[in-house]
Protein backbone atom coordinates (compact mmCIF):
# COMPACT_ATOMS: atom_id res chain seq x y z
CA UNK A 1 0.00 0.00 0.00
CA UNK A 2 1.57 3.23 -1.21
CA UNK A 3 1.48 5.77 2.32
CA UNK A 4 4.41 8.13 1.04
CA UNK A 5 3.96 10.92 -0.54
CA UNK A 6 6.36 13.58 -1.49
CA UNK A 7 9.55 13.96 -3.43
CA UNK A 8 12.31 16.33 -1.39
CA UNK A 9 9.88 17.09 1.89
CA UNK A 10 8.38 13.84 2.34
CA UNK A 11 6.12 12.07 4.57
CA UNK A 12 4.79 8.33 5.39
CA UNK A 13 1.81 8.09 7.52
CA UNK A 14 0.80 5.01 9.13
CA UNK A 15 -2.07 3.24 11.55
CA UNK A 16 -5.56 2.36 12.08
CA UNK A 17 -8.95 3.84 13.05
CA UNK A 18 -8.99 1.68 15.86
CA UNK A 19 -5.52 0.35 16.05
CA UNK A 20 -3.47 1.77 18.22
CA UNK A 21 -2.40 4.90 17.37
CA UNK A 22 -0.95 6.93 14.10
CA UNK A 23 0.87 8.84 12.76
CA UNK A 24 3.62 9.92 10.36
CA UNK A 25 7.50 9.96 9.99
CA UNK A 26 8.61 13.02 7.71
CA UNK A 27 11.76 13.00 5.93
CA UNK A 28 13.75 15.67 4.10
CA UNK A 29 12.88 18.66 6.60
CA UNK A 30 15.80 20.80 6.85
CA UNK A 31 17.61 21.17 10.00
CA UNK A 32 17.64 23.79 12.80
CA UNK A 33 13.69 24.64 11.83
CA UNK A 34 12.47 25.50 14.88
CA UNK A 35 9.14 23.52 15.40
CA UNK A 36 7.40 22.72 18.36
CA UNK A 37 4.65 20.55 20.02
CA UNK A 38 2.36 23.53 20.62
CA UNK A 39 1.80 24.26 17.08
CA UNK A 40 1.81 20.55 16.01
CA UNK A 41 -0.83 20.24 18.72
CA UNK A 42 -2.75 23.23 17.47
CA UNK A 43 -3.24 22.10 14.00
CA UNK A 44 -4.02 18.67 15.02
CA UNK A 45 -6.78 20.54 17.56
CA UNK A 46 -8.42 22.06 14.70
CA UNK A 47 -8.91 18.57 13.18
CA UNK A 48 -9.78 16.44 15.98
CA UNK A 49 -13.17 14.92 16.69
CA UNK A 50 -15.75 16.57 19.73
CA UNK A 51 -14.61 20.07 18.98
CA UNK A 52 -17.99 21.34 18.04
CA UNK A 53 -21.65 19.68 18.06
CA UNK A 54 -21.44 19.57 13.67
CA UNK A 55 -19.17 17.09 13.91
CA UNK A 56 -18.07 13.57 15.33
CA UNK A 57 -18.59 13.05 18.65
CA UNK A 58 -16.02 10.64 19.47
CA UNK A 59 -13.93 12.18 22.02
CA UNK A 60 -10.13 11.85 21.20
CA UNK A 61 -7.62 14.65 22.93
CA UNK A 62 -5.47 13.31 19.80
CA UNK A 63 -2.26 14.92 21.58
CA UNK A 64 0.59 14.63 19.77
CA UNK A 65 3.69 13.21 20.64
CA UNK A 66 7.40 13.90 18.92
CA UNK A 67 9.64 10.48 18.88
CA UNK A 68 12.07 11.86 16.73
CA UNK A 69 13.73 14.54 14.52
CA UNK A 70 13.26 17.30 16.72
CA UNK A 71 15.64 18.31 19.85
CA UNK A 72 15.25 21.04 22.29
CA UNK A 73 13.02 23.11 19.61
CA UNK A 74 14.59 22.49 16.50
CA UNK A 75 14.66 20.09 13.90
CA UNK A 76 17.87 17.48 13.60
CA UNK A 77 17.19 17.21 9.76
CA UNK A 78 16.72 13.40 10.58
CA UNK A 79 13.17 11.71 10.01
CA UNK A 80 10.46 13.06 12.23
CA UNK A 81 8.31 10.77 13.82
CA UNK A 82 4.83 11.80 15.32
CA UNK A 83 2.59 10.22 17.18
CA UNK A 84 -1.07 10.18 18.22
CA UNK A 85 -2.48 7.64 20.08
CA UNK A 86 -6.43 6.35 19.79
CA UNK A 87 -8.08 6.57 23.23
CA UNK A 88 -11.59 6.15 22.10
CA UNK A 89 -12.27 3.57 19.54
CA UNK A 90 -15.72 1.55 19.87
CA UNK A 91 -15.42 -1.24 17.61
CA UNK A 92 -18.41 -3.29 18.62
CA UNK A 93 -20.44 -0.14 16.39
CA UNK A 94 -18.44 -2.19 13.56
CA UNK A 95 -19.44 -5.37 13.94
CA UNK A 96 -22.24 -5.74 11.33
CA UNK A 97 -19.21 -4.65 9.21
CA UNK A 98 -17.39 -7.91 9.53
CA UNK A 99 -20.24 -9.67 7.52
CA UNK A 100 -21.38 -6.12 5.15
CA UNK A 101 -20.18 -4.15 3.26
CA UNK A 102 -21.42 -0.21 3.67
CA UNK A 103 -22.35 1.64 0.54
CA UNK A 104 -20.18 4.87 -0.60
CA UNK A 105 -17.48 3.37 1.66
CA UNK A 106 -14.19 1.76 0.34
CA UNK A 107 -14.85 -1.94 2.61
CA UNK A 108 -15.66 -3.56 -0.98
CA UNK A 109 -13.07 -2.00 -2.97
CA UNK A 110 -10.57 -2.97 -0.24
CA UNK A 111 -11.66 -6.11 -0.17
CA UNK A 112 -11.52 -7.02 -3.94
CA UNK A 113 -7.81 -5.31 -3.69
CA UNK A 114 -6.28 -6.60 -0.96
CA UNK A 115 -8.50 -9.82 0.47
CA UNK A 116 -8.38 -8.51 3.45
CA UNK A 117 -9.63 -5.23 5.27
CA UNK A 118 -9.87 -3.49 8.85
CA UNK A 119 -13.64 -3.53 9.07
CA UNK A 120 -13.49 -1.94 12.34
CA UNK A 121 -13.52 1.84 11.67
CA UNK A 122 -12.56 1.73 8.12
CA UNK A 123 -8.55 1.13 9.03
CA UNK A 124 -6.70 3.09 6.28
CA UNK A 125 -9.57 4.81 4.36
CA UNK A 126 -10.97 6.29 7.95
CA UNK A 127 -10.39 10.25 7.76
CA UNK A 128 -8.43 9.12 11.16
CA UNK A 129 -5.59 8.86 8.85
CA UNK A 130 -5.37 12.67 7.95
CA UNK A 131 -3.82 13.20 11.53
CA UNK A 132 -0.19 12.05 9.83
CA UNK A 133 -1.06 14.43 7.60
CA UNK A 134 -2.03 17.36 9.68
CA UNK A 135 0.98 16.99 11.88
CA UNK A 136 3.41 17.24 9.04
CA UNK A 137 1.53 20.19 8.11
CA UNK A 138 2.43 22.11 10.45
CA UNK A 139 5.88 21.25 10.11
CA UNK A 140 5.54 22.15 6.49
CA UNK A 141 3.69 25.43 7.37
CA UNK A 142 6.50 26.62 9.38
CA UNK A 143 8.71 26.26 6.62
CA UNK A 144 6.96 28.18 4.60
CA UNK A 145 6.48 30.92 6.72
CA UNK A 146 9.68 31.24 8.25
CA UNK A 147 12.02 30.44 5.50
CA UNK A 148 9.96 32.01 2.67
CA UNK A 149 7.57 33.92 3.78
CA UNK A 150 4.62 31.73 2.66
CA UNK A 151 1.16 31.93 3.98
CA UNK A 152 -1.80 29.14 3.13
CA UNK A 153 -5.26 29.63 4.40
CA UNK A 154 -8.39 27.73 4.01
CA UNK A 155 -12.06 28.32 4.49
CA UNK A 156 -15.51 26.48 4.09
CA UNK A 157 -16.72 28.19 1.30
CA UNK A 158 -19.97 26.48 0.18
CA UNK A 159 -22.18 24.14 2.44
CA UNK A 160 -25.26 22.06 0.13
CA UNK A 161 -26.46 25.11 -1.65
CA UNK A 162 -25.34 27.73 1.31
CA UNK A 163 -22.52 29.90 -0.15
CA UNK A 164 -19.96 32.46 1.23
CA UNK A 165 -19.88 35.92 -0.62
CA UNK A 166 -17.09 36.58 -2.24
CA UNK A 167 -14.27 37.52 0.37
CA UNK A 168 -10.85 39.71 0.33
CA UNK A 169 -8.86 36.53 0.13
CA UNK A 170 -5.66 38.32 0.38
CA UNK A 171 -6.97 40.20 3.66
CA UNK A 172 -8.72 37.35 5.32
CA UNK A 173 -6.94 36.01 8.94
CA UNK A 174 -6.99 32.51 10.57
CA UNK A 175 -8.80 34.42 13.32
CA UNK A 176 -11.83 35.20 10.75
CA UNK A 177 -12.25 31.29 9.68
CA UNK A 178 -11.38 30.29 12.94
CA UNK A 179 -13.97 32.33 14.86
CA UNK A 180 -17.14 29.90 13.77
CA UNK A 181 -17.35 26.11 14.34
CA UNK A 182 -18.20 25.55 10.87
CA UNK A 183 -14.72 27.79 9.77
CA UNK A 184 -16.56 30.60 7.65
CA UNK A 185 -15.14 33.52 7.80
CA UNK A 186 -18.40 35.46 6.89
CA UNK A 187 -20.81 35.42 10.10
CA UNK A 188 -24.53 35.53 9.32
CA UNK A 189 -23.27 33.06 6.60
CA UNK A 190 -21.82 30.47 8.94
CA UNK A 191 -24.55 30.95 10.76
CA UNK A 192 -26.79 29.48 7.87
CA UNK A 193 -24.27 26.78 7.55
CA UNK A 194 -24.59 25.40 10.94
CA UNK A 195 -28.35 25.60 10.74
CA UNK A 196 -28.33 23.44 8.53
CA UNK A 197 -25.87 20.99 9.13
CA UNK A 198 -27.57 20.77 12.71
CA UNK A 199 -30.70 20.06 10.80
CA UNK A 200 -29.49 17.31 8.69
CA UNK A 201 -28.05 15.53 11.51
CA UNK A 202 -31.22 15.64 13.31
CA UNK A 203 -31.82 13.71 10.47
CA UNK A 204 -29.91 11.34 10.24
CA UNK A 205 -28.24 12.53 7.26
CA UNK A 206 -25.54 14.31 5.63
CA UNK A 207 -24.26 17.31 3.44
CA UNK A 208 -20.91 18.19 1.43
CA UNK A 209 -19.60 21.31 -0.15
CA UNK A 210 -16.70 23.09 -0.59
CA UNK A 211 -13.59 24.22 0.73
CA UNK A 212 -11.53 27.67 -0.73
CA UNK A 213 -7.69 27.91 -0.16
CA UNK A 214 -5.16 30.38 -0.46
CA UNK A 215 -1.27 30.25 -0.76
CA UNK A 216 0.16 33.75 -0.14
CA UNK A 217 3.39 34.80 -0.92
CA UNK A 218 4.46 32.12 -3.24
CA UNK A 219 7.33 33.51 -5.17
CA UNK A 220 7.66 32.81 -8.88
CA UNK A 221 9.95 29.17 -9.95
CA UNK A 222 7.86 26.69 -8.13
CA UNK A 223 6.82 24.02 -10.02
CA UNK A 224 7.94 21.36 -12.65
CA UNK A 225 6.91 22.23 -16.75
CA UNK A 226 5.39 18.38 -17.09
CA UNK A 227 4.22 15.92 -14.93
CA UNK A 228 4.95 17.61 -12.00
CA UNK A 229 3.04 20.87 -12.31
CA UNK A 230 2.31 22.89 -9.19
CA UNK A 231 -1.23 22.58 -9.58
CA UNK A 232 -1.33 18.57 -10.86
CA UNK A 233 0.51 18.02 -6.96
CA UNK A 234 -2.42 20.21 -5.65
CA UNK A 235 -4.77 18.05 -7.40
CA UNK A 236 -3.09 15.00 -6.61
CA UNK A 237 -2.88 16.29 -2.83
CA UNK A 238 -6.34 17.02 -2.57
CA UNK A 239 -8.08 14.49 -4.42
CA UNK A 240 -6.14 12.04 -1.50
CA UNK A 241 -8.36 13.53 0.91
CA UNK A 242 -11.37 11.36 2.24
CA UNK A 243 -14.35 12.46 0.74
CA UNK A 244 -12.88 14.85 -1.89
CA UNK A 245 -14.28 14.57 -5.49
CA UNK A 246 -13.11 17.86 -7.06
CA UNK A 247 -10.48 20.15 -7.14
CA UNK A 248 -9.95 23.09 -9.56
CA UNK A 249 -7.43 26.33 -9.54
CA UNK A 250 -7.73 29.92 -10.09
CA UNK A 251 -11.40 29.92 -11.82
CA UNK A 252 -11.43 26.36 -12.71
CA UNK A 253 -14.35 25.54 -14.29
CA UNK A 254 -15.95 28.91 -14.24
CA UNK A 255 -13.15 29.77 -16.68
CA UNK A 256 -14.34 26.96 -19.44
CA UNK A 257 -17.59 29.76 -19.53
CA UNK A 258 -15.31 32.42 -20.78
CA UNK A 259 -13.24 33.41 -24.12
CA UNK A 260 -9.62 33.54 -24.02
CA UNK A 261 -9.75 37.29 -24.36
CA UNK A 262 -11.52 37.82 -20.87
CA UNK A 263 -9.41 34.97 -19.48
CA UNK A 264 -5.90 36.47 -19.95
CA UNK A 265 -3.97 37.64 -17.54
CA UNK A 266 -2.19 40.12 -18.57
CA UNK A 267 1.49 41.07 -17.12
CA UNK A 268 2.37 44.32 -15.65
CA UNK A 269 5.35 45.93 -14.50
CA UNK A 270 5.37 48.61 -11.86
CA UNK A 271 7.87 51.42 -11.16
CA UNK A 272 10.83 48.90 -10.08
CA UNK A 273 9.91 46.40 -12.86
CA UNK A 274 8.09 43.48 -10.61
CA UNK A 275 6.49 41.78 -12.67
CA UNK A 276 2.14 41.08 -11.69
CA UNK A 277 -1.03 39.80 -13.49
CA UNK A 278 -3.74 42.18 -13.28
CA UNK A 279 -6.32 39.15 -13.04
CA UNK A 280 -5.61 36.00 -11.61
CA UNK A 281 -8.19 33.37 -13.22
CA UNK A 282 -5.28 30.95 -13.38
CA UNK A 283 -4.81 30.70 -9.60
CA UNK A 284 -0.85 31.91 -9.88
CA UNK A 285 0.24 28.64 -11.78
CA UNK A 286 1.29 29.32 -15.96
CA UNK A 287 2.54 26.13 -17.41
CA UNK A 288 2.51 24.47 -14.38
CA UNK A 289 5.29 27.07 -12.52
CA UNK A 290 4.29 29.86 -9.97
CA UNK A 291 4.61 33.44 -11.27
CA UNK A 292 4.32 35.50 -7.83
CA UNK A 293 0.56 35.36 -7.73
CA UNK A 294 -1.51 34.18 -4.75
CA UNK A 295 -2.50 30.46 -5.58
CA UNK A 296 -6.05 30.01 -5.12
CA UNK A 297 -7.73 26.68 -5.32
CA UNK A 298 -11.51 24.94 -4.12
CA UNK A 299 -11.78 22.05 -3.27
CA UNK A 300 -15.34 20.11 -3.35
CA UNK A 301 -16.19 17.25 -0.24
CA UNK A 302 -19.37 14.69 -1.08
CA UNK A 303 -21.72 13.92 1.83
CA UNK A 304 -20.38 11.80 4.34
CA UNK A 305 -21.30 8.45 2.94
CA UNK A 306 -22.18 7.29 6.78
CA UNK A 307 -25.67 8.10 7.43
CA UNK A 308 -28.13 6.57 9.89
CA UNK A 309 -30.59 5.28 7.35
CA UNK A 310 -31.36 2.22 6.45
CA UNK A 311 -29.13 1.21 3.32
CA UNK A 312 -29.48 -1.53 0.54
CA UNK A 313 -25.48 -3.28 0.28
CA UNK A 314 -24.70 -6.54 -0.26
CA UNK A 315 -22.54 -9.19 2.08
CA UNK A 316 -18.95 -10.15 1.92
CA UNK A 317 -20.66 -13.43 0.34
CA UNK A 318 -22.46 -11.04 -2.11
CA UNK A 319 -25.47 -11.68 -1.25
CA UNK A 320 -27.98 -8.69 -0.86
CA UNK A 321 -28.88 -6.76 2.53
CA UNK A 322 -29.51 -3.69 3.97
CA UNK A 323 -27.60 -1.72 6.43
CA UNK A 324 -27.99 1.27 8.93
CA UNK A 325 -25.28 3.49 9.88
CA UNK A 326 -23.93 3.37 13.56
CA UNK A 327 -21.84 5.29 15.59
CA UNK A 328 -20.09 8.44 15.97
CA UNK A 329 -19.68 10.33 12.55
CA UNK A 330 -19.79 13.50 11.05
CA UNK A 331 -23.19 15.10 9.56
CA UNK A 332 -20.75 17.19 7.34
CA UNK A 333 -17.11 16.66 7.01
CA UNK A 334 -15.89 20.41 6.10
CA UNK A 335 -15.50 22.22 9.24
CA UNK A 336 -12.32 19.61 10.14
CA UNK A 337 -11.16 18.85 6.75
CA UNK A 338 -9.95 22.74 6.33
CA UNK A 339 -6.96 21.92 8.52
CA UNK A 340 -6.30 18.91 6.40
CA UNK A 341 -6.62 21.01 2.74
CA UNK A 342 -4.13 23.61 4.22
CA UNK A 343 -1.74 20.80 5.20
CA UNK A 344 -2.18 18.83 1.79
CA UNK A 345 -1.08 22.30 0.40
CA UNK A 346 1.39 23.36 2.15
CA UNK A 347 3.42 19.92 1.58
CA UNK A 348 2.76 20.22 -1.93
CA UNK A 349 4.49 23.63 -2.01
CA UNK A 350 6.88 22.97 0.99
CA UNK A 351 8.34 19.95 -1.23
CA UNK A 352 8.18 22.39 -4.37
CA UNK A 353 10.10 25.17 -2.62
CA UNK A 354 13.09 22.67 -1.55
CA UNK A 355 13.10 21.34 -5.15
CA UNK A 356 13.29 24.31 -6.43
CA UNK A 357 16.01 25.58 -3.62
CA UNK A 358 18.04 22.55 -5.11
CA UNK A 359 17.95 23.44 -8.70
CA UNK A 360 18.76 27.12 -8.38
CA UNK A 361 22.35 27.23 -7.71
CA UNK A 362 24.79 30.10 -8.77
CA UNK A 363 26.94 28.50 -11.11
CA UNK A 364 30.34 30.31 -10.88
Amino acid sequence: MASTFGTLFRITTWGESHGGGVGVVIDGCPARLPVSLAEIQLELDRRRPGQSAIVTQRKESDAAEILSGIQDGLTLGTPISIMVRNSDARSRDYDEMREKYRPSHADFAYDQKYGIRAWSGGGRASARETIGRVAAGAVAKKLLSLCFGVEVLAWVERVQDITCPEIDELAVTMDEIEATAIRCPHPEIAAQMIERIEAVRKDGNSVGGSIRGIARGVPTGWGEPVFDKLEADLAKALMSLPACKAFEVGAGFDGTYMTGLSHHDAYVADAERRVTTRTNYSGGIQGGISVGMPITFRAGFKPTATIMHELDTVTVGHENTTLKGRGRHDPCVLPRAVPMVESMAALVLADHALRQSAQSLTIP
